[in-house]
């Protein structure tokens, strides 16, 4: 079977396809996105194909590759930049990557939701130019999670392990909205479900984990952060496409929130003379919400052992049912 890999991954996934019998593995050697012309040609008469999350498989790619791709292994928990449809009729089976990346990327929500909320990035500046003084008593002032109310837009993995990591820092109430009730699923953190609207509203803090989907594309817009405290602070760890950055922008500049934390942002990576970047009170960060070196290499493992189950005709680990 020849498959072709978008990306240089960590060694212990390759070595996983590398010492698999029968498999001729092709790779984009490289830490930079494969260029869109090496994709299509690589792709040309593979039988599966191991991507990330950055590589775009359309309709085009698929032609490319032929009749015989049979597998398509993705190294992300998210599959928005796969054309499920167009899988779905080529009768194409999908792998990805749940469940491994749920603490680091809620490790990482917590940590981000902390530089926003007390103001970690604008303090490290102030020690590094001169700015520090003295000790003054309303300088480099925050908001805290004790006591506060936090509301989280998809109480899925992430979002309960964000919870869950948040509870003993003393929140005392925590909202949830998304496509439905998950009573079982609140029930540790006794979590209330309620419309987007009223978790706007009575919300200090916000942390967004859902997927990327037509009803979540752009739900964090005007109406969203114009609800919001002015107080309030907004995480997103989810896809950059949940939020009108616009209106971020415009809600954070005109003091209509108090500050935002970024791990995902539209586009990837984000102009660096985006205006969000300008603002004191916005962190933002790379997209690394999985990157620890475990975390990394357990999804290289399983997004191969997806893609050798698949070629295989077995049952994948971890499969996406089109």
């Amino acid at each position: 079977m020849a498959v072709f890999v978008t990306r240089r991954i960590p060694a212990e996934g390759l070595r996983v396809l590398s010492q698999a019998g029968g498999c001729r593995v092709q790779q984009w050697d490289s830490e930079e996105p494969v260029p869109r012309a090496q994709l299509l040609a690589g792709v040309a008469g593979k039988h599966g194909l191991l991507c990330l999350l950055s590589d775009r498989i359309d309709r085009e790619v698929l032609e490319a590759a032929g009749p015989d791709l049979k597998v398509i292994s993705t190294m992300s928990v998210g599959f928005d930049h796969l054309a499920l449809e167009e899988i779905k009729k080529r009768g194409i089976r999908v792998g990805y990557t749940p469940d491994v990346l749920t603490d680091a990327t809620a490790e990482l929500s917590v940590a981000l939701l902390l530089s926003a909320c007390r103001r970690l990035p604008e303090a490290v500046e102030q020690v590094k130019n001169g700015g520090w003084t003295t000790w003054k008593p309303l300088w480099m002032c925050g908001y805290g999670l004790s006591d506060s109310t936090v509301g989280i837009i998809g109480l899925g993995r992430i979002g309960q392990a964000v919870a869950r990591r948040l509870k003993p820092f003393g929140v005392k109430k925590f909202l949830y909205t998304g496509s439905g009730p998950k009573p079982e699923s609140g029930a540790e953190f006794e979590a209330e479900f309620v419309p987007l609207t009223r978790l706007a509203e009575e919300s200090d803090f916000v942390v967004v984990t859902c997927a990327l989907t037509p009803a979540t594309q752009g739900m964090c817009n005007k109406d969203f952060f114009t609800r919001m405290k002015k107080t309030s602070v907004f995480v997103n760890t989810s896809r950059g496409s949940v939020v009108n950055q616009e209106d971020l922008y415009n809600a954070l500049a005109h003091g209509q929130i108090a500050a935002a934390g970024l791990d995902v942002t539209t586009p990837e990576p984000l102009p660096t003379d985006h205006p969000l970047l300008s603002l004191k009170n916005c962190v933002i960060l790379p997209h690394i919400g999985s990157a620890t070196y475990a975390t990394r290499s357990t999804m290289a493992v399983l997004a191969a052992n997806n893609l050798l189950a698949g070629l295989r005709g077995e049952a994948m680990p971890h499969e996406l049912l089109l």
